[in-house]
């Protein structure tokens, strides 16, 4: 059985919704930043980096949100979520959640984690960053919504790990200081990813665990 590591409002939200699509047989463990369980030597011997998600599989723990998610698509192909038998196809698919990964989070992550960047008694450097954070997000969003979101989905027509991705992401950009109104096409996107029954179960199980 697969393990998720997971802690509410954070990325882990995309492999959840993954895998409640594909009917994989999986657990969860919250990881309460609260208590800073997230550095705990329990946890740390899970993921070492010390942050959520982390899943466990039966041939080792996973991180890293990209990889987690092809993980689970090629682990159950009959659920059709990337397209694996089709190499420029699915490499689109990776450098979408590439993107997502390695330039839209971490746009949002300098409006709290700035003391990941600088030393943590910097604020006048923590307070530049956080006031560059809805420039930088809203720029992200904007790349995406005029050339990457290809249709209702972000391959177009087929549904797939992107499109858990990018709704997660998309949880947080009023928080980052977007304005919806100039995305709204990943704005409909979000809307219409909150209506399935995977997104929504994920959605509760986090906030009730």
């Amino acid at each position: 059985m697969l393990n998720l590591y997971f802690a509410p409002h954070t990325c882990a939200l995309a492999t959840h919704i993954v895998l409640e699509e594909v009917g994989a047989d999986y657990s969860t463990t919250r990881i309460d930043f609260d208590k800073g369980e997230q550095r705990s030597p329990e946890y740390l011997k899970v993921n070492p980096k010390g942050r959520v998600p982390a899943l466990v599989t039966g041939q080792g723990v996973l991180t890293e949100t990209p990889a987690m998610l092809v993980f689970v698509a090629q682990s159950f192909p009959k659920a059709n979520l990337a397209p694996i038998d089709d190499p420029f196809a699915f490499a689109q698919v990776q450098s979408f959640n590439s993107y997502l990964c390695s330039h839209l989070h971490i746009a949002h992550a300098h409006r709290m984690r700035g003391h990941r960047w600088v030393e943590a008694d910097d604020m006048h450097s923590i307070e530049a960053m956080q006031r560059k954070v809805p420039q930088s997000v809203g720029a992200a969003f904007e790349y995406i919504e005029k050339d990457l979101l290809k249709g209702p989905w972000v391959m177009g027509e087929r549904y797939t790990i992107c499109d858990a991705y990018l709704f997660t992401l998309a949880q947080w950009l009023e928080k980052d200081g977007v304005v919806p109104a100039r995305i709204p096409r990943v704005i409909d996107h979000r809307r219409r990813m909150s209506q399935r029954a995977a997104v929504a179960k994920a959605i509760a199980q986090e906030l009730a665990a």
